[in-house]
């Protein structure tokens, strides 16, 4: 039922708020006479996408940036994420492993199992939330299984997001500003990493689940 309220949502909501966010110009002339009001929605729109996490958080980064600036539309992002985070977590907590099951599948859910049992299960939170390209979406559901509190979560994921929203954030800023050069740079080194990132955090599993008791 979870996932079918979803999945409604995705293509009811999401798909035409991904549409507006991405022309980029109308959505820039329409946040222009909305005041305060146009920060707030992105907020909510941010919030959305972190929640439902079928719908891809890049365009609306790249959005973000475009209309409100490198620095101010990384803080609108980085607040919508972290409420759409305390939602999961919160959801997380009450409902366990069932809720969790509902988005992320049985087996990337034990992959992750030695972050649970960690010792470090902070500075392992900060670093998977940290590499760029790393399926964010997937340990936000995850981290209500652990023993971890919903401020300390907040914090280090809030944190770790930076670098990889503000290279959304920049690239949009600079398609803004028509400075299309700079534009495709960032976007492809940030495709690089992200790429760089894939192989360091698969390479963390395996070493991890290698480790498991047999």
């Amino acid at each position: 039922l979870i996932m079918a309220a979803f999945v409604t949502i995705t293509f009811t909501v999401g798909k035409p708020l991904l549409e507006f966010v991405s022309d980029t110009e109308k959505f820039r002339l329409w946040v222009e006479t909305q005041g305060f009001l146009g920060r707030l929605i992105l907020i909510g729109i941010m919030c959305l996408q972190v929640v439902v996490a079928i719908i891809p958080g890049e365009v609306i980064e790249i959005g973000a940036g475009y209309v409100f600036g490198s620095i101010e539309g990384m803080l609108l992002c980085l607040a919508g994420a972290a409420i759409g985070s305390a939602i999961i977590f919160l959801f997380t907590k009450k409902f366990g492993i069932k809720m969790v099951e509902a988005f992320v599948p049985r087996d990337k859910i034990n992959s992750l199992e030695f972050v649970r049992n960690s010792k470090k299960l902070n500075l392992l939170t900060f670093i998977l939330f940290f590499i760029p390209g790393s399926p964010k979406d997937i340990f936000t559901y995850f981290i209500g299984l652990t023993s971890m509190k919903l401020h300390t979560f907040l914090i280090i994921s809030s944190i770790a997001r930076i670098p990889s929203v503000v290279s959304s954030t920049v690239g949009g800023n600079a398609i803004g500003i028509k400075d299309y050069k700079f534009a495709i740079i960032i976007f492809v080194v940030t495709a690089v990493i992200s790429i760089l990132g894939i192989c360091i955090y698969k390479l963390i599993l395996k070493k991890n689940n290698s480790e498991k008791p047999k």
